[in-house]
């Protein structure tokens, strides 16, 4: 019995390198929401791109693994990667105190503040009383609803919640809102740099609160996922530093999208 026995755990032990570099093969699922360009979107063949997708497929290169991509809405992704049913997301979430609470998140992969967008020839010195009475569309879920129904609402801003913030342009273009609250990048990119948005522009300040807007997008893992945490987090360094992150970004951007 005890030479049965010691053969079933040398088997176990020739096994276990097998086992591990079966997980280690195993298609990393990222969850994304493709709605949110240039940071991801749909190409009109209907394949996902944009520069969180290139970075996913850039880390999952440098990381040895394949990429899975599960589309879902972006109030959605924290609760399904926390059922499992990917093993992280990356699509522009900011890394706030009140995402870690419910998730764990990887180093910053970029960083740009969020801005107003009104119509031309508006000016909004102070928000708090220039835009009482006026409605902002923003995300739902997302860090722009949290400062606007924390902080607008209160000053009498009427605030509106939508699916996606591609949604929140179209009614800017059909009258429906006064403004809306995003990331400058996809404010400008999305829409100011469209047809839909001439006649708009930016205004108003920089919101950069910390408490609000965090230290930067990261990728999200479930809680207590370390180990997927680092490896991401090397692989995002190794991009930086061997100019992968820089081909990337000089697709989609004029500027440093990294931040400070």
């Amino acid at each position: 019995m005890k030479k049965i026995a010691l053969l079933g755990a040398m088997a176990l032990s020739l096994l276990s390198p097998l086992v591990a570099f079966a997980d280690d093969a195993k298609p990393l699922r990222i969850g994304i929401e493709a709605a949110y360009p240039p940071f991801a979107f749909k190409t009109p063949d209907g394949k996902i791109t944009g520069f969180d997708y290139d970075i996913g497929n850039a880390l999952c290169e440098e990381m040895k693994v394949e990429c899975k991509w599960i589309e879902q809405e972006f109030d959605g992704l924290i609760p399904a990667l926390k059922v499992r049913k990917f093993d992280a997301v990356l699509s522009s979430m900011t890394i706030t105190e009140e995402r870690l609470k419910s998730v764990d998140f990887t180093n910053k992969y970029y960083h740009t503040p969020a801005r107003l967008a009104m119509k031309e020839g508006t000016v909004i010195n102070d928000p708090l009383v220039d835009l009482k009475g006026k409605k902002v569309g923003v995300q739902r879920a997302s860090i722009y609803d949290r400062y606007a129904t924390e902080v607008f609402a209160p000053a009498g801003v009427e605030v509106v919640r939508y699916s996606s913030q591609n949604e929140i342009f179209l009614d800017m273009t059909a009258g429906r809102l006064d403004a809306t609250l995003a990331d400058v990048v996809n404010i400008d990119d999305g829409f100011l740099k469209t047809d839909a948005g001439k006649g708009f522009t930016l205004v108003g300040p920089a919101f950069t609160e910390k408490k609000y807007f965090g230290e930067g997008a990261g990728i999200a893992v479930r809680k207590g996922d370390k180990a997927l945490a680092e490896k991401i987090n090397a692989a995002i360094a190794a991009i930086r530093a061997n100019g992968k992150y820089k081909e990337v970004q000089d697709k989609y951007f004029k500027f440093d999208v990294y931040g400070e």
